[in-house]
């Protein structure tokens, strides 16, 4: 059963925000007035072949898309894309503070996957610096990098600029504690992103099912105790693994479940 909270207005610090993957398709008025009706004030964006602004597009196309967003009143917080020279530019362009990735685990193993990608992050380090966008890095359950705890190893010494983007659902799906990794990752923390996940059992073994705000491992009420000093985006990634009922009414119910566990904390 869902956790219940009475609905107080929002916290004001917070960038209420959602990931926009589940209307990837429509152009950026469309999906302005989109996010601006379910509640959200800020977006984020993918740019990604199957996207309405793709990789191939996104200097020309990324400016306007989040003018669009903008004139609805949402502010774009970061893109899920890559970190080719043009997602900088064209983040650079358009206004928008962070390119959001993730840490994949090659064929080749888990050391040699870390290698790799920190050299790659190093390598990125110049276009971070020239363009003035943020890198951030976000665990994922499976073969990612899967902890927050991995993520910040995986940044050691390189500048601020470099960012965890704390997720809530796979912060629990590793087995860690809120209470112990956004301490940890507090200095680094860019995003944080919040949906629920646990594990089921089906004939082909446990499998990871994405359910609403309290129908899984992570209590939300216990993350925004842990969030004293933080300021930043909160986004609501929509990820649900039921389609019986559209996102956009699972999302208003998190949004408004999120914002009541913020303030109540907050007391």
């Amino acid at each position: 059963m869902l956790d219940t909270f009475p609905t107080p207005p929002p916290r004001s610090t917070y960038t209420w925000s959602v990931f926009t993957k589940p209307w990837s398709g429509l152009p950026g008025d469309e999906l302005g007035k989109l996010v601006a009706g379910l509640g959200f004030t800020g977006a984020e964006i993918p740019v990604r072949d199957t996207a309405y602004v793709t990789p191939a597009t996104a200097e020309a196309e990324l400016p306007k898309f989040t003018d669009q967003l903008r004139a609805e009143g949402v502010e774009p917080i970061s893109i899920a894309s890559d970190l080719s020279e043009s997602a900088f530019s064209a983040c650079a362009k358009a206004g928008v503070p962070m390119i959001r990735i993730m840490a994949p685990i090659g064929p080749d193993g888990y050391a040699a996957s870390v290698r790799r990608i920190r050299q790659e992050l190093e390598e990125s380090a110049a276009l971070v610096q020239r363009y003035g966008v943020q890198v951030g890095v976000q665990p994922h359950h499976g073969r990612f990098v899967t902890s927050s705890l991995g993520v910040l190893q995986l940044l050691d010494g390189l500048p601020d600029e470099f960012k965890v983007v704390w997720d809530a659902a796979h912060d629990a799906l590793a087995g860690d504690d809120p209470a112990i990794t956004l301490d940890l990752v507090r200095d680094r923390l860019g995003i944080v992103n919040l949906k629920n996940a646990k594990y089921v059992q089906t004939s082909d073994g446990w499998k990871t099912w994405f359910g609403q705000a309290g129908e899984g491992l992570s209590s939300w009420p216990t993350i925004f105790q842990h969030l004293e000093d933080y300021t930043g985006p909160i986004c609501l990634t929509g990820q649900y693994s039921d389609p019986s009922v559209p996102v956009e009414v699972r999302v208003m119910a998190d949004l408004q479940f999120a914002q009541a566990a913020a303030v109540t904390s907050a007391r």
